[in-house]
């Protein structure tokens, strides 16, 4: 077994966490005024359940509990997943990924903001931004060997196209109007028209 008090702590918590279909992918140890704070983000497929999160959490609790790994001295346990402007390092990061806005620095020195479309194996097809909305966005593929780091963009003025998809599918019929709503669903004290 390792020295290294991560590389321990990895050893006792990746079984754990594959037994939830969790991959382990980051754990951290800080000081934290008197007391220490052990980090740990999982991810997975389709994402992270909250409830699932708190299952492992509790479990982890119970590892760390029955083990030496942390020592004597107290310290605060918080588990979670990546945020949502994560590194992208491994392949299974890129493909989780999908469909978001990236920011890739390359090994040549270039940096290019891109969304990402597919993964494969050894690289990844990307539509390049045109700079300040001039031009159309481009195809690329990049293999990972050119990719120096990236990290997913948060994009906040994004439209989610599928909600408004849903929203257009919504028949007529089934729209709330004013004339659906007549004067006996309107308890009494609560009606505008009101005699005084």
């Amino acid at each position: 077994m390792s020295t290294n008090p991560t590389d321990r702590l990895r050893e006792l918590l990746e079984p754990l966490a594959s037994e939830f279909g969790f991959d382990l992918e980051e754990i951290k140890v800080t000081r934290a005024g008197s007391r220490r704070q052990l980090q740990i983000d999982v991810d997975a497929d389709g994402g992270v359940d909250l409830d699932a999160i708190a299952e492992f959490s509790r479990e982890v609790g119970q590892a760390l509990d029955d083990s030496d790994v942390m020592g004597a001295d107290p310290y605060v346990l918080e588990v979670g997943s990546p945020g949502a402007e994560r590194s992208l390092t491994l392949p299974r990061h890129w493909r989780r990924a999908e469909g978001r806005l990236v920011k890739a620095h390359l090994v040549d020195g270039g940096e290019i903001v891109a969304r990402l479309l597919e993964v494969g194996e050894d690289d990844v097809l990307v539509e390049v931004q045109p700079v300040k909305g001039r031009g159309k966005p481009k195809e690329r593929r990049l293999t990972f060997a050119e990719i120096d780091r990236a990290r997913v963009q948060v994009e906040f003025n994004r439209k989610d196209e599928e909600l408004l998809d849903a929203a257009e599918d919504i028949p007529d019929d089934e729209n709330i109007l004013d004339d659906d709503i007549s004067d006996d669903d309107i308890p009494d004290g609560e009606g505008a028209d009101e005699d005084e």
